[in-house]
């Protein structure tokens, strides 16, 4: 899967929101707000192809984590993706 095109990362302050941006914001109006853990995987996923395993790799090689919760947090935030509709399989 990879990231749908016309979402955008944006720092503001200390907050990391993703904005729709061009032709996509004319179907998606909401802003995803992401912690410093979810700006890191966008970051190092965008333009790239990826699934819950790549994730887990980024999240043990950036985090002092085990392979486990690595896992679990990488599953989760590819969910919430995918029921933010900001990904294409």
């Amino acid at each position: 899967m990879h990231l749908k095109e016309g979402f955008k990362l944006h720092q503001l302050g200390n907050e990391s929101i993703v904005v729709a941006e061009g032709d996509a914001s004319l179907d998606y109006t909401s802003i995803i707000s992401l912690n410093e853990t979810g700006a890191y995987i966008w970051r190092n996923i965008i333009g790239k192809e990826f699934d819950a395993e790549s994730i887990t790799k980024l999240l043990i090689d950036e985090y002092d984590v085990d392979e486990a919760t690595a896992s679990d947090d990488a599953y989760a935030f590819v969910e919430s993706l995918l029921e933010a509709e900001l990904v294409n399989e």
